[in-house]
């Protein structure tokens, strides 16, 4: 993973909007129509392609395929796994329970979405059958992506999985994630033999607190926690921890978060990850004092830090000074300059038809990321801004 030593880079979390017509043939596809397959894998092409450059042109530094090809960022793995059908019946989160106005606004604001709440669950041992897409991806994005100093590609972690798509086979929930954790793991090589940056997706590492493990208290969840990174760490085992990062997250979505853990009460665990580099949510409202967590429990030496400067749940297009007062706020918490990355808090496009910020409005929030980058560079470098 590029670390570096003169200024600091700009990344993203991973999945970018998909034009009307590719969100529109995924979300077909995933509700078991008949569509036409050659369409299907033409406009993944052409969305791939200027996805990847719109990135560049925005001053993206490590990018990638925007997810083109998926459905949503977890629930797309039955195109390479079998033991999937029927549908889940995914808990509701307390914010869901509590703010029963919000989730009408919800569901008014994204009547055609891929399935979230009600995807495919596990009926039957889970069973890692076709490598070709996640191969054809990462070709892909080799192929397009020569503008980026560094290109990365996603995958969910077990535990998001597990806790999506629910289980309705396995004797137990560990059981059910060791299962994925070695399925998934020839996700996270095939990206990682293609010689992409390998990000690891778990939000379940925090947003899981008040949804799938409601019903535990603050030290049962820990367990579970420390039970799920047991599982990530099984899935990516032979990978240098230098070519992988884990992004963490309390859930994209602008509901209320007043029940979101705390980041300090999480961190230890994160840390057992073996993994190079944290991305993590800091500029949505609920968060944003948290840098004070990473004071009290420092970020290994191995780590680098991958802080949301951008929230991806609003249009509000934050100032550049903001993202440097950020970005400095994050090298002062971990004490280095260049082990401080410029992210986001979350995807822009988490499903496919289910994007909070429209389009247009993702390539300025990106850019005003590249030129905060730039100030603080030149603040923290000590040299003048021109």
């Amino acid at each position: 993973m590029r670390a570096s030593t003169d200024r600091i880079l700009t990344t993203h979390v991973g999945s970018l909007p998909r034009n009307e017509a590719l969100a529109t043939l995924l979300i077909r596809e995933e509700a078991g129509e008949t569509i036409d397959k050659q369409a299907l894998a033409r406009e993944i092409e052409a969305a791939t392609a200027r996805i990847i450059a719109q990135q560049v042109k925005a001053g993206v530094d490590i990018g990638n395929d925007g997810e083109q090809s998926r459905v949503g960022f977890q629930t797309y793995v039955p195109r390479c796994m079998c033991g999937f059908g029927g549908e889940s019946k995914r808990p509701p989160a307390r914010d869901q329970i509590e703010f029963p106005g919000y989730m009408r606004q919800m569901a008014d604001r994204f009547p055609h979405s891929a399935r979230v709440a009600n995807a495919p669950a596990a009926l039957e041992a889970i069973r890692y059958t076709d490598s070709g897409p996640i191969r054809q991806d990462a070709a892909r994005l080799k192929a397009l992506g020569t503008g980026f100093v560094e290109t990365f590609m996603t995958a969910p972690s077990p535990g998001i999985v597990a806790t999506t798509m629910i289980n309705q086979h396995y004797d137990s929930h560990e059981a059910y994630l060791m299962a994925l954790a070695e399925a998934l793991g020839n996700e996270y090589r095939a990206i990682h033999e293609a010689g992409h940056v390998l990000q690891i997706d778990s939000p379940d590492l925090a947003m899981e607190r008040h949804r799938f493990f409601g019903d535990l208290d603050e030290r049962g969840f820990l367990e579970q926690l420390a039970l799920h990174i047991a599982a990530i760490n099984k899935g990516i085992e032979g990978i240098p921890r230098d070519r992988i990062r884990l992004h963490v997250c309390w859930g994209n979505n602008d509901g209320p978060h007043i029940y979101d853990i705390a980041m300090a009460t999480i961190l230890p665990e994160l840390y057992r990850a073996n993994v190079g580099a944290l991305s993590i949510e800091f500029a949505n409202p609920r968060h944003q004092h948290e840098y004070e967590a990473l004071k009290t429990n420092p970020l290994p030496d191995h780590m680098l830090l991958i802080p949301g400067v951008l929230d991806t749940t609003t249009n509000f297009v934050e100032h550049p000074k903001v993202v440097a007062r950020r970005l400095q706020e994050a090298v002062s918490a971990v004490g280095d300059k260049e082990r401080v990355i410029a992210g986001t808090d979350c995807g822009f496009g988490t499903f496919a038809g289910r994007e909070y910020v429209a389009e247009e409005v993702v390539w300025l929030k990106l850019a005003a990321a590249a030129e905060g980058a730039r100030i603080a560079s030149n603040e923290l470098w000590g040299r003048r801004s021109s």
